[in-house]
Order: C-alpha cells, then structure tokens, then sequence
C-alpha cells in the first residue's frame, strides 16, 4: 500500500490538525505511489533507503505545487516509506510537509503483491474507521433514492459510533467500561451493516476474526449467533433484568410516595412498558395491573405529559456471579436483586430459598351497626410458637427494610374490600415450625385520622399438623369479633380455634363459651404461594426424608417417589440422594433394587435442560478414578514409588475389563446396554486423571484400545450409536487430543467410527459436530508444528466419503423426497438417504458438512493432492473422485448454503475451490486427453469454471471501493485466475475441441459478459477455435454461429453485458498474449465469412445491450418500444432468425398491450400472421401456443388482430382480414363461423359512420448527440401523438422521457459539434401528414368522415415548412418577398404501423415561391371551412359553435384587416402580371380560390345564422358587416368564368341571393317592430341560398 490514500474520520482529522499546529519543523517527506514503484524511480540506489512502516493520516490538505510534490486531501491516509531533510529526488517521488500529517505506528500484513499496511491500534477502532468511511458513501445515496427514515436512523447511529470511538480512543476507560463500550459498538456495527445490505462480519470477543488463523468449521459456526439444531443441549442461560428509575413526577401528589414495580408473565408477545395511569375507581384497584396490560378496560386514562415516570432496562446473562464480575459499577451502587415468585425455569444446584409469598386478596365484612359502611385497615403479624412477634419478618418489596407488621391500604367506605397485595414472609427456617400469621381488622375513622377501632381478627398457621407447609393455594379464613379492648397476650386462646372450613371439620366439638366468637357472615381470603428449598408442600416427599418416623412404610415410600414431581426432587436433590444412601445402609438386600430404581429414575429426570447444572453430580466413574489416582499419589510419595508395575498392570486390567464390556453385543440386554451408556458416558472425564500418573502415549494408547473394542454400527442399537459418538466427541475435546503425540494415535480410530457412520449416512449431526472439532485442533496446531501426517490421515479416510454424504444431503436438499438409488446427473456417485424422520434443518447439515470438505481441503497441501492421486489405483477410479468433487464444488455455488450477506465464507470457499481445482486439473489433462478421452469428465470441468467466475459474490465490480479493495488485496481477482486455468485446460483438448461444440458455445459466452477486461480477453480466441474447428469439420460454422446469436440474445436480455461489451469481437489491441477474435480470423482462409460474421454480432450487441439497458431500467414505454422495434427488424433482415424474431413480435405486442396502442398491437400481431400460410402442417407448442395445425394458429392470430384493430378503432384495416377469414370459411362450409365475420364486418362499416375519431398530430424529432442510445443516436423519427396530445404537451412528454436532453429552439439542421457531442439534444416540431390516397380525398361523394381516416392513416410522407425572404423584404407588404422551405420526410415504415414512430428514411427539399404559397395557404384554409361547415351541417357537431364562430371570425377578420387583401397587392398587380407572365395560370388560381373562399365563407354564415344563441347575435352582425367590407374589397377582382354554364349559373344565382339575404338582415335591424313583413321574404330568400350552396358545395 505504497503511497495509498485512505480517509479519515472528521473529528480525529479535526483533532489532529489542532495537533499538528504546535509542529514546527518542515521536512520533506518521501512518498512511492504503488504504480509507479520500480527501482528506476530513484537517482540513488533503492537500497540506500531504510523503510519506515508507518501510517499517517493527514491532517491538513497540501495542493503539491512545489516541484515533485504529493497533493493531499485533508482525512486521506498516506504510507510514509522515508523522512529525509535537504535532500531532492527525481522519479515518481512525491514530497510534502511533515507537519501536514500525524505519524501513526503501522504493521505490514500479507506481505507480497497484495501486503496491507495496518495501524498499530484496537482492531475494533480500525474497524470503526473504515466502517463509517463505507457507510458514509452509501448514508448520502439513502437520502438520494428517498430512504429518508433510514438516512436519519443511520445518521444517528454513525454519531453514536464517532462518540463511541472518541471513548475508546480516550483511555480514560476502565476495562469493564471498555467491554461495554466495544460490545455497544458491535451491536450499531451489525446493525448498520444489516439494514443497508452489507456483509455480516464474523467475530469473536467483539473483534473481527481473521479467517487464515481459524478452520473454516469454526468460521461457520460464527454465522451470527444463530441457533442451530442439537443447541437444545447446551446449558441454559439464566437472564437477569436491570431496572433503573431515572425520574418520577407527578405533582397532584402532596405526600411521600412509595414505587412499585412487578414483571408480569404473559407468555406472549407483548413490549414492557411502564405508563403512568390514574384511576378514578379505586375499587378496581386490585385488577388495574391487569386490565391496564390487557388493555381490558377504558375507564383509567393516561395523564398528560408532565406527569409519569422515566425507567431504564438492561438485559444481562449469565448466572449471578458471572454478572457480578462483568459488571461490577452497577452492583457498587446497592443493586436490590429480586427473585422470581417462585423457582425459576433453570434450577441451579446451590440455590437455598425459604420464602413464602402471601398476596391479601379480600374479605367480607358486616356493616356492624353502621349507616355506612366501613374502611377497613388490615395488620399483619407473624407470630412464633410462644406468641412472640417474629421481628422483620415481613418485605414489602427487595430493597426495602424488613418490617415487623404489615398494614394494608384502606378502602373508603367498603365492606368488601379487594387488595391484591402481594407481601414475602422471609421466616427463617428454624422458626417456621409453629408459626402462625395473625390479621387484625380496624374500622379507620374519616373524622378522627388517629383513631382506629379493632373488630375483627383472623389466623393461619404456616405448618399442617403433617409437617407439611401452607399449600399454595387461596385459603379463606374464618374472622373471629373481638373489640378495641382485646388483648392477644395469650395466643393460646385462638390458636385452638379453627383456622378456616378445612380445620373446622378436625374440630367439630367447640364450646360455645369461648372468649372469641366467630363470626359467621365475614371471612378473609389470602393466597400462597411457597418458594423453599428446605421446605416441602409434598406429604410424599416429606415421608421420605423423613422415613425413620415410619421405617415400616420405606417400601411404599420408595414406590411413591416417582410420583413427585421434578422440581420438587432438585430443590431437595442433597437430602434425597443423602436418605437414599442412609436407607440403602440401613439394608441394603432389602432395599437395594427399590433404591437402585429411584436412582435411575433421578438421573433420567436430570436430562430435562432445566436441570442440567445438577448433571455433575453424577459423574460418578470420574471421582472414582479421582480417588484412585489421588491415592496413588499420596502412596507413591510415602513409599517412595513402590509398587509401581502392580499399579500400571492393576490398571491395564482394568482397561481390559472395559474394553470386554463395551465389546459385547447388548441388543438383547437392557442392563448390558445402560453399564455400556455409563462407561461411554464416564469415559472422556478421567483423562485428566490418568495424565497425572501416565505418559499422553501411554493414556493415548488406552483411550485408543478403549474405543477400538466398541462394535462397528451394525452391530448395536441405534441409542449405543449415540453414545458411543458422544463419548469420542468429548474424547475429542478433552485435553488429551490437543497433544500432537496422542493425537496421532488416536486420530485413525476417530476417522474409522467416522467412516464408519458417514458410509453408512448414521448420526449425521453429531459426526459433523466431531469432525469441526478435529479441524479446529488441526487449524491451531498447523500454526505452530506441521500436521501432515494427521492430514494425510483425514484425507485417506475422510474425503471420498465426506464427498459422498454432501452428495446425498444436497441432493436432499433439493428434491425434499425420499431420494433412494438415485444418481447425480454429473457423477455416478449412488445416493442413499435413510434419515427422513430427522426433524434437523437439511440447510445446517450442508453447511457443516461443506465446513468440513472446506476445512480438509485448504489443509491439503500439494504433498497431499499428489498422495491422493497417486492412490488410485485405476483411471475409472479417478474419474469417480472428480465427478463428485467437480459436482460438489457446482453445487456449492447453485445452492444457498450460505447466507447471501455472509460474503467472507463465500470467498474463502472460492478461494478453496480455485486452489482445488488448480490441484487436479494436471490429473484431468493427463489422464483424460487423447485416446483416453473422457466427455463427462471435461465437461464437468468446464461447467465447474463458468460457474465459478459467474459467482456474484466474485463480481467486484458490484461492490463499493473499499469492500473491493480489501478483497482484491486478499485473494486478489479470482476470476481471472479460473479464467487462465480453463482456457489452459482448452488449449490441453486439442482434436477433441470439436466435442464442445456447440455445447460449451453459451457457458463460454456467459464468461465474456463478466465485466471483466481479462476474463474477456482470455476467453475470447476461445470462439475462434470453436469457428477453426467446425469449419474444419463441416466447411462452414453454422452451429458455432446459430449457438452464438442464441445464447448472446439469451444472456443479454438477462441483464448482463456492458458498454464495453459492444466492441469486444471485433477489438484490435487486447489485454496479454491473446489476440483478438477479429485478428485471428483475418488470417484465416475463411475470413470473408467470419469477419461478416464478427461484424453482425457485433451489430446485434449494440442492440441488445440498447434493449437490456431499456428493459432493466426505469425507462418509458417508447424507449422499450422503440429498441425493441430496432432489434426486431435486426432479426429479420440481417440474421434472419425466424424464432428470435417471431419471440421479439410477441415481446413487442405485450408492450403495446400495456401502453393500451391497440393498433400497433394489431399491426405488430400480424407480422407473425403473414408468416403463416393457410395450411394443415402440424406446428410445436411454442411460447404460450399450444401444439395445433398452422391454419388454426393463423385462424386465432387474425381474429385477435382484427379485436386489436378494434380497439384501435381502425376498422378499416379489420376489414381486409374479416374478409380474408370470411373467404377460409366459406371454403370450408363454415356457415356459423362465416355468418359470425360477416356480422362483424357490418358493425365496423357502421362503426366507421358513426363513431367519433379523431385526427392524431404528428411530430418530426431529431435525436442529437452521441449520450443517446444506438438506436436512436443522430436519427430522426417522426411520431404518431396521443389523442388531443399537441405540440406543446408532445415536447413536455419528451422532454420527462430524456430529463437530461437539451430542447433546440431552432428547426435547422444540427451541425457537427452537436452530433458528437457528449451529450442529448432533442429538436422537434409539428409536421404534416401527405395522403397516399389522394383519389379517395378528391372524391366528392365521400363523407367526411372517411376522408379524415385517409387523411391521416397509411401515411408515409410528411410535410414541415419554413419560411424565409429572398432578397430585399418589402416593408409594406411581406408575401411579396415570402418563400417557403418544404421539407418532405420520408419514413421507412407508414404510419400507423408496428410502432408509434418510425425513422427517416431520405428527405426531399423544395423552394416554394411566394405565389404558389399563397395558393396553397388559401385553398387549406377552403377545405378546412368546407368540412367544418359541413360537419355542422350534418348535425355532426353539436351544442356549442364556438369553433365556428372562432374559425370564421378568424379569416373574415383577417381578408378585412390585410389577409387576403395583401394577396392582392402582391400578385394582382399590373407590374407583378407584367414581370411574371410565367404566372399566369397560378393568379388565375389563386384569384378562383379567394372566389371560393367568398362563397364558402357565405354559406358558413348562413349556418351560422341558424345555429347562433341569442346573446351571440352581436358577434354574428359584426361577421356580417366585416363579410360585406371582404366582398366589396374583392369586387374588382374579374371572377373566372366557368367554362361549365352550370357552375357559372350557381354562382350567380349564389350572388343574387347573398344580396338579398344581407340587404333582408340590414331591413330587420331597423324594422324590429314589424318583424312579421319581412318573414315570408326572408323565408324565400333562405331557401334560394340553400338551393345555391348546395349548387356550389356539389
């Protein structure tokens, strides 16, 4: 990391540039850029250079403007190499201030090509460090993409880690504060990385592990903490809950106040919460807990926020002590520890408890006398024996003081009060025996605070006559009447009384002359509950400890120990095992077996996890041999060592008495089977024992002649399968094979019971479990000694069967079913399965297993690959192992077995399977090329490969800078080195390169789309010899071609491929020795035909990439319409390929389904149509086709075209296929069928002279600038609008489709600079439709309607003009000098068509003279007036007649105010005839078309007049006036005469009636009072000026 920057924190930059003020010296410091550094850098020797490791971070930024400087940015980090003063270099040196930078110590890691500087600082600071430098790039991209509630949640966490590290960087912390503060910042580490996709981090101790210094088992099993099947054996953890009251307030409050607080146990999921409420009922103050948290009642509402109560928690695990040590501030400051009412679900051995919970629950007491009822006081005391008060034997809660009585609170005015309190009685044990608890009940006065009346009391005593204690339960005790005077000095007096209903029915007989009298009508009610370990509820148990009383009932004693329920047995586990032991003294023939039994069934109790700390007790074999060996010592030291071979042979006996026990076959014996479970049991415990007296050889050797006398699996149970493999998973474990002398001896009788299960697919879980413990040992060993030998060991007898058993668990996996006798499709590897009913996660048996495979593998050396591969014995053999290795190592990158954010086991994975594969390939090549050439084998190779360097998780390109280079720096890029690996594997195939093709064709092509320069370099001379190779073969590569074109259509609509890609084929000057694909080619003999090739695939990329980029992208409908339109013609007329081409119609059509252009689905649609003939030729099932005959599939694509044509509304293109349709089925004798088209037919004819449709616009847009995708690129469409889209909205629409586009503001052409540019220029203007179907327009009978289709359907050309001056502008009239530029577009396709736009294909350009401009303006704006009048006169518009108010407004205002009129000036002038006779034929013309205009003008007035509202008449007499000012203005201008007497006759009789009509409507205005005399004139005068127009509409 020579010369590499880093960033920097803000506040320690902050802080250091505050430091580094008070430097004063200026040094020039030296720094190497890492790729520049060679030894020529340097004007002196490298080697007169002393290295310096060191860090700095730099503290204020530095420019470099002086000669060789290094600019620094302020927060980056450098790596210093060399301090020097007064001294100048040459080369690629960089200096700058010392004092710019803080020096930090730094160590080198991973020394070689990619060696890491790191600082000499807490791991977890570092860590912090380049954490927040990641998050911090990816905290602003929240707030771009909108995450706003994220971008605050992580803003603050990154706050809380810089506060954090400010503390840890202190070291002001204690050590407990400094765990604290590393395990708050794991925690907000994790969080961050999890909630913005990042990769969970491994760790241990709160640091990060290194994953070279641990097995990979161990690595996994760091996966996050989670749970994993077989935890439910681990010891439980207690869970301890830290409260702390921050604040209390409430101010209506006035008197001290005393808070309480309770943990209640809903066994559901409910948040602790802790809210102040008032209640206005205090008679529901006893269930207010309850309703409260079962939000059960609405009567108690919450104050307002002033009021309440600030707690705060903590969790905290472990048991007591182990709290205690880790966190000793909190019980320095007097912690009160409360314990659960009750015994908690862990029962730990050592716990003593004897404390009874007593909860006052209610009573009912009589009014006594009284108007109203009482307020009733209740004090307790507990009394001993001899009547004295038992003093602070009462707590109200843990931190307060024991008290001596309890008071309950008061009730106002309620003879049935309800308290609920709940009260611990903490008697000591030797005072429990003939204690009683007394109640005292008091009548407290509301006048008098002080005085308090005694009425009542009640007692219960805490034993039963039994012995047995109070039973938890509610009990509901009699009260006794008693006065303010009573005395209870001598408690004899009540305590012979009974007590409650129970004790009432042993005493029948009271005399009724007793001092205290019951009374009747009130009792008391209280519940206990017991929580005591010397103490017992159970009349059973009780009679057990206490079986000396009765040692004539011990038999059924014993018998009825069963029935005690566990809890019960753990409390009392010492004095029951202790009884046991004393009545097995007693006798023991007598009571042996009963004993015996009771042990047992003590012990199978004791596997319950709750009772797991009390399992060490039983140990039993362990503190035997404790004693043994203990003994021997002491002897061996009082004797000097005598007697030492009778010892040492003494136990060899014994070992060999334990070997014959465990060699027995106990299928059939019980018993034999519970000695062997306890010998496996005991076993592993006495180790350490024997290496007090015996060498780790010697015990070694027992342990290892111990194990090997247990029978293989088939000879025992299921049950003894278990615990003999837990017995070698704690010999595993145990201290003994941490030793490399003993594990060498024991290690092959481990591996043989492992075989042994793995072959036979027994116990799965517990053997991965041993198998990650020997890894972990062999990992930590290997660091210290060589482990070769046991490597070698593990691999001869461990990796073909671990192979095996991934093969079957994946395998599993997949399927989920029964899988028997089944076989890999890329191995012969058998696959049995027999553990179904397993109920462990399939996912936690792969990922231990794979840990293993991993683990053994990266221990391998090359030492061992070659061992391994020497040993086999035959080459099929050979082929076996590489099917399933290859066959693992691919599924390990298609299945999940790791979770997707654990990207360190993912690459360490990669990393071990590129060093794996890199291993065996010169096996592969050696035994399998040539005549002993093997298919599958290399096939299996390969597939292995491309899926390999397809691994997301190995795409660097997708990962952040950081992430990237802390990759890139540890494993370096292992696609490329896979990538070398194959394509020198290819080069090995030789002749049999012709095997792969054209199967390997898509994987390789799949390779080439990694973004990556090499990879694409390296694979790409692969492609010429698949071409070389079948034009060999065939003459030709059409396999090699038709595989590309498909696979490369394929792999790009999946989204892979970039900008780079487009050229990759046809690259001149690529990475390494490899020349590129068009290079090789134009050397070739058939390189006419390949370079036509390379250059069409290197087309069709262009266009596929434009179509993933749209397709993938938030783009809009008509980009992806618009590519996929390019793409589809592509297919068609350059590569004609028929399927890719029919899949793109149909991609096409759903795209305009969804856009809802119905028409250009239906034009698109049928383009697969006219493909298809009228034929019975069986077709396949294809896309969503089904298999039918190819006149059924054109018979369905022509009725859904002609619905699409239907919705589009353009019937007239339905018509032509329901004929077409209706000829096939009158063929056919189809008569429903027919009858059916031909309605349809019918009801588009009227559909077409009813129903409104309206006239799209059409839009010229020029695509500019080379940011624009390839297909549109400096290409210019013209576009078919939406309906009522105008120009305006057109360009807003564009302009939102190409946010990043610039609009021009001028119609020009655009030059060069624009072209080129980077960047999008968008220019677009209205255009006009030219009609191809001019005849139909012309035809005067033909409705308007039908004319308007023509108009603007099947339109190919189009028309834009732009005006211009030529010469000198006349001043006074400007159509004089005014020309016209007519440009003429000429597309590709016609409009409507399979899209809304299509290319320009040439372009025409005209001059028009002004004249002939004239010409044109005034003969549209006649037939735009004919249709408008028409269509109001045909009722075809109706209600409002503002258009044609508007329309004949606007050219009769203009003809009056210049319009036509300045047509006169220019072109009817004597000097303008005279000059341009040429022009004649025109301004007669032009002078017949303003003719017309007057008429037509005259006729939409008459409509007008009929149409017009009442307070419209004004405009209506303003339009007349200006039409007689026009009329007059044209009357020197000589009419046309009609050669036609018919036509000249119309027009003036058109004339005479026009004078008429205007002379009447100039009368009416001045004779309104007479209206009636001039009607029937007008009426006459109406029905000539229809009778003319329709002469001259006609």
């Amino acid at each position: 990391m020579y010369g590499e920057h880093k960033e920097l924190l803000p506040d320690e930059s902050q802080k250091l540039f505050t430091l580094a003020k008070s430097f004063h010296s200026f040094h020039s410091v030296l720094c190497f850029i890492s790729n520049a550094f060679s030894p020529n850098s340097f004007s002196t020797p490298l080697t007169s250079f002393s290295f310096v490791f060191s860090l700095s971070p730099v503290v204020c930024s530095f420019r470099g403007s002086v000669s060789h400087g290094l600019t620094l940015e302020l927060g980056e980090t450098v790596h210093i190499l060399e301090k020097c003063e007064g001294k100048s270099f040459s080369g690629s040196i960089g200096i700058f201030p010392a004092g710019y930078i803080h020096l930090k110590k730094a160590v080198v890691t991973n020394r070689g090509q990619y060696e890491t500087v790191v600082p000499l600082e807490d791991p977890i600071i570092t860590e912090v460090t380049s954490t927040l430098q990641e998050w911090s790039v990816l905290w602003k991209q929240l707030y771009v993409k909108h995450k706003v509630d994220l971008f605050y949640k992580l803003r603050h966490v990154m706050n809380e880690l810089i506060d954090l590290r400010r503390q840890l960087l202190s070291g002001h912390l204690t050590q407990d504060q400094v765990r604290e503060v590393k395990r708050h910042i794991t925690v907000r580490l994790d969080w961050g990385n999890e909630h913005l996709g990042l990769d969970l981090v491994p760790r241990k101790e709160f640091e990060m592990v290194d994953a070279d210094q641990i097995s990979v088992s161990d690595l996994y099993k760091m996966d996050g903490g989670r749970q994993r099947h077989g935890d439910s054996c681990r010891m439980p953890v207690p869970h301890h809950l830290f409260v702390n009251l921050k604040s209390f307030t409430y101010n209506t409050i006035g008197e001290d106040t005393d808070i309480f607080f309770s943990l209640y146990d809903l066994r559901e999921d409910c948040p602790l919460s802790c809210i102040l409420h008032r209640c206005n009922n205090e008679n529901e103050w006893y269930q207010i807990h309850e309703n409260i948290i079962r939000k059960s009642s609405t009567k108690y509402t919450a104050p307002s926020t002033n009021y309440g109560l600030i707690i705060s928690l903590q969790l905290l695990r472990g048991d007591m002590e182990q709290v205690r040590k880790e966190n000793p501030i909190i019980f320095n400051r007097g912690v009160a520890i409360t314990r659960k009412l009750g015994f908690p679900d862990v029962i730990m051995p050592g716990d003593i408890r004897n404390d009874l919970y007593l909860t006052l629950e209610r009573g009912d007491f009589e009014r006594g006398g009284k108007s109203v009822q009482k307020n009733i006081e209740v004090t307790m005391y507990v009394l001993y024996a001899d009547g004295e008060i038992l003093k602070e034997c009462i707590s109200l809660g843990s931190g307060e003081h024991n008290i001596s009585e309890y008071r309950s609170f008061v009730l106002y005015h309620n003879n049935s009060p309800r308290w609920s309190e709940v009260i611990k009685l903490p008697i000591p044990i030797d005072r429990f025996r003939g204690s009683h608890l007394r109640f005292e009940f008091r009548h407290c006065s509301t006048k008098d605070k002080g005085e308090k009346k005694l009425f009542g009391f009640a007692f219960t005593p805490l034993m039963r006559e039994d012995g047995t204690t109070l039973s938890d339960e509610s009990h509901e005790l009699y009260v006794y009447k008693c006065d303010e005077n009573t005395t209870f000095s001598n408690h004899a007096l009540y305590l012979g009384l009974p007590c409650c209903k129970d004790d009432f029915n042993g005493c029948p007989n009271i005399p009724s002359s007793l001092i205290f009298q019951r009374s009747t009508k009130e009792t008391l009610w209280i519940s206990t509950q017991l929580s005591s370990t010397k103490l017992t509820q159970n009349v059973d148990l009780l009679a057990l400890l206490k079986w000396k009383a009765h040692p004539e009932r011990v038999m059924d004693i014993l018998g009825r120990l069963r029935h005690v329920c566990g809890e019960e047995i753990v409390k009392f586990l010492q004095d029951i095992l202790d009884t046991l032991f004393s009545i097995l003294d007693d006798n023991t023939d007598k009571y042996g077996p009963l004993v015996f039994q009771s042990l047992v069934f003590i012990i199978n109790l004791l596997r319950d996890s709750k009772f797991y700390h009390f399992r060490v007790r039983f140990s039993a074999l362990e503190y035997l041999f404790k004693f043994i060996i203990q003994s021997r010592i002491l002897y061996s030291r009082a004797t000097c060592g005598m007697e030492e071979d009778q010892f040492r042979a003494s136990i060899q006996e014994l070992f060999q008495s334990i070997r014959f026990v465990l060699s027995l076959d106990s299928r059939s014996s019980e018993t034999l089977i519970f000695t062997q479970a306890a010998l496996l049991n005991s076993f592993p415990a006495i180790f350490d024992e024997l290496l007090q007296m015996f060498t780790v050889q010697e015990v070694a050797e027992f342990v290892r002649g111990t194990l090997g006398s247990m029978p293989s699996t088939v000879h025992i149970g299921q049950s003894m399968d278990v615990v003999k493999l837990q017995s070698i998973a704690r010999t595993v474990d145990s201290r003994l094979f941490s030793f490399p002398e003993s594990r060498r001896i024991l290690l092959p009788v481990v591996l043989h019971h492992i075989h042994l299960h793995l072959r036979q697919q027994k116990e799965l879980l517990i053997c991965s479990g041993i198998l990650s413990s020997i890894f972990s040992i062999i990992k930590s060993s290997s660091l210290e000694s060589s482990v070769q030998e046991e490597v070698e060991m593990m691999v001869e007898s461990l990796l073909d069967v671990l192979l095996q058993t991934l093969l079957a668990i994946m395998s599993k996996s997949q399927s989920q079913e029964a899988v028997r006798g089944q076989r890999c499709p890329q191995c012969t590897a058998e696959i049995t399965i027999d553990w179904l009913t397993r109920t462990c996660p399939l996912s936690d048996w792969q990922g231990e297993y794979v840990s293993c495979l991993l683990s053994l593998l990266r221990q391998m050396s090359d030492i061992h690959f070659q061992h391994l591969l020497d040993n086999f014995q035959s080459k099929e053999e050979l082929k076996e192992f590489l099917l399933k290795i290859f066959c693992v190592f691919r599924n390990l990158m298609k299945l999940s077995i790791f979770p997707r954010d654990w990207n360190v086991m993912r690459l360490l994975t990669s990393n071990i399977i590129v060093s794996t594969t890199q291993y065996l390939s010169p096996a592969l090549h050696k035994s399998f090329t040539d005549a002993d050439f093997d298919f599958k084998v290399w096939n299996s190779y390969f597939s292995l490969a491309v899926l390999f360097i397809n691994q997301p998780s190995l795409q660097l390109e997708t990962l952040t800078p950081a992430k990237r280079k802390k990759v890139f720096d540890k494993y370096g890029d292992m696609r490329v080195m896979m990538a070398y690996e194959l394509f020198s594997m290819w080069q090995n195939l030789g002749e049999n390169k012709i095997h792969f093709i054209p199967g390997m064709i898509g994987p390789f092509l799949g390779v080439t789309l990694v973004p990556q320069i090499e990879v694409r370099n390296i694979m790409i001379p692969i492609f010429h010899d698949m071409m070389d190779w079948e034009q060999r073969k065939n003459g030709n590569f059409k396999q090699v071609e038709a595989e590309l074109i498909d696979k490369l259509d394929s792999l790009v609509s999946e989204g892979k491929g970039d900008e780079n890609y487009r050229e990759l084929f046809s690259l001149t000057q690529l990475f390494g020795p490899y020349p590129s694909l068009l290079e090789k080619i134009e050397q070739e003999t058939w390189r006419e035909t390949g370079v036509s090739f390379v250059t069409s695939v290197t087309r069709l990329m262009e266009r596929l990439l434009d179509y993933r980029d749209c397709m993938k992208g938030d783009e809009t409908e008509n980009k992806k319409i618009g590519c996929t339109v390019n793409l589809l013609n592509f297919y068609k007329s350059e590569i004609n390929k028929e399927e890719m081409y029919i899949r793109y119609i149909h991609k096409l059509c759903e795209m305009h389904l969804q856009a809802e252009n119905y028409t250009e689905a239906a034009f698109t649609l049928l383009l697969y149509w006219e493909l298809l003939h009228w034929e019975e030729r069986p077709l396949r099932e294809f896309l969503h086709y089904p298999a039918q005959s190819e006149w059924h599939r054109k018979e369905g694509l022509c009725r859904k075209v002609i619905h699409y044509f239907n919705k589009g509304k353009c019937w007239e293109y339905g018509i032509p296929l329901c004929r077409e349709l209706a000829f096939q089925y009158e063929s056919l004798y189809d008569y429903q069928s027919l009858s059916w088209i031909r309605k349809m037919e019918a009801a588009y004819y009227d559909n077409i002279m009813e129903q409104q449709r309206l006239e799209p616009e059409f839009f010229r847009v020029g695509f500019y600038g080379r940011k624009f995708p390839f297909f549109l690129r400096n290409k210019e469409f013209v576009c078919r609008g939406h309906d009522y889209e105008r120009l305006e909205a057109f360009q807003q629409r564009m302009l939102g489709e190409f946010p990043q586009a610039i609009a021009m503001q001028h119609p020009n052409q655009p030059d060069e600079g624009i072209l080129q540019g980077d960047a999008q220029y968008l220019q677009i203007y209205a255009v006009t439709p030219v009609s191809e179907n001019m005849e139909v327009l012309q035809m005067d009978r033909v409705p308007d309607r039908i004319k308007s289709f023509y108009r603007v359907n099947n339109v190919r050309r189009f028309r834009y003009d732009r005006p211009f001056h030529k010469g000198p502008k006349d001043k006074d009239n400007e159509f004089k000098s005014l020309w016209i530029e007519r440009t003429t577009l000429i597309l590709t396709h016609p409009l409507p068509g399979i899209s809304r736009w299509f290319e320009v294909d040439k372009r025409e350009l005209v001059e028009v003279s002004p004249l002939e401009n004239a010409i044109y303006v005034v003969e549209n704006k006649n037939q735009e007036l004919r249709t408008l009048i028409s269509q109001y006169q045909h009722k075809q518009l109706h209600g409002n007649i503002n258009l044609l108010s508007m329309c004949l407004n606007g050219v009769i205002d203009a003809a009056v105010n210049g319009g036509i009129a300045r047509y006169q000036e220019a072109f009817f002038d004597k000097e303008y005839i005279s000059s341009h006779p040429e022009d004649t034929e025109k301004i007669t013309q032009l002078k017949d078309l303003m003719q017309e205009q007057v008429h037509v003008l005259g006729v939409g007035l008459v409509v007008h007049e009929k149409l017009v509202h009442p307070e419209m008449r004004p405009l209506h007499k303003k339009l007349i006036d200006q039409f007689q000012m026009m009329r007059s203005s044209l009357c020197h201008v000589r009419p046309h005469i009609y050669t036609d007497p018919d036509k000249s006759k119309c027009i003036l009789v058109f004339f005479a009636a026009m004078l008429a009509y205007l002379s009447t409507c100039k009368t009416l205005e001045t004779a309104e009072q007479h209206p009636s005399n001039h009607q029937d004139n007008l009426n006459r005068i109406t029905t000539s000026i229809k009778h003319a127009t329709n002469m001259c509409l006609s």
